[in-house]
């Protein structure tokens, strides 16, 4: 049973009835042409960097090598392809709402060689219930998905079912910074510029005025590691990079 909602559970892309999921995925829909060109635009190409270093620390994290991982939210497949290069034997794969993000990744996945069109797949559905049997992954990674779910606590318990015992679960999120200089020029180009760039770029008027309505919202840092602790998971740590404007969570099972 679903908790009161809370944080950024109650932001939404657009402002109608539908629930957060439905509309999370006709957001992403919208924006799946122009989704990896404003990620790098947006983050100075810096989530490669971010995403290097928290894949890292996951992967020290391991006992062995996986067999199985699950990228959720996994959209254009950057996440997903950058595990194949780490650990081509194991199997990944990726899940996401929208197909118009997966098309990206699929067409991406075309032109890869025939060791990662082999293991790596990538299947529409719902991060709230996964159709993965139990303790079946080694690792699972959530990039930028989290401060989506309708039901956050929901998406975790789910992750924690499908993870093996001793598995690692890497979650990279986006954060507001701490301090006080850092914080306010986030501000002025999280609520300004990203949302203008977004809207000429994307055609979409609130998708990237969502961006930082979420951010603000959704728990981070010690209160999101609180979040995944009352889930069940253990050895629930953080890092947050460039100033604060990402995070990184690592926990087990």
């Amino acid at each position: 049973m679903n908790e009161t909602k809370s944080g950024a559970e109650l932001v939404t892309p657009y402002s109608d009835r539908r629930d957060k999921t439905d509309q999370v995925e006709e957001m992403f829909d919208s924006i799946a042409p122009a989704y990896d060109f404003m990620n790098t635009a947006m983050t100075f190409g810096l989530h490669r960097w971010w995403r290097s270093r928290a894949l890292d620390a996951a992967s020290k994290e391991l006992s062995s090598s996986p067999r199985a991982i699950l990228d959720i939210a996994t959209g254009t497949g950057d996440v997903a392809f950058d595990l194949h290069r780490r650990f081509p034997e194991a199997e990944i794969t990726g899940i996401d709402l929208s197909d118009g993000m997966l098309e990206v990744a699929r067409e991406k996945l075309a032109k890869c060689d025939a060791s990662a069109r082999n293991r790596i797949s990538f299947i529409q559905g719902d991060s709230l219930d996964l159709f993965l049997p139990d303790n079946s992954q080694d690792m699972i990674t959530v990039a930028y998905g989290v401060r989506n779910f309708e039901h956050l606590k929901q998406g975790y318990r789910e992750m924690l079912r499908v993870l093996r015992p001793g598995g690692t679960l890497c979650v990279i999120e986006l954060s507001r910074p701490a301090s006080k200089i850092p914080f306010a020029l986030y501000n002025i180009y999280s609520h300004h510029i990203i949302p203008f760039a977004g809207r000429i770029v994307s055609g979409d008027t609130r998708a990237y005025s969502y961006l930082p309505e979420s951010i603000a919202a959704a728990p981070q840092r010690n209160d999101m590691t609180s979040v995944m602790e009352s889930c069940g998971f253990t050895g629930c740590r953080w890092k947050s990079l460039t100033f604060g404007a990402v995070t990184y969570y690592i926990a087990h099972k």
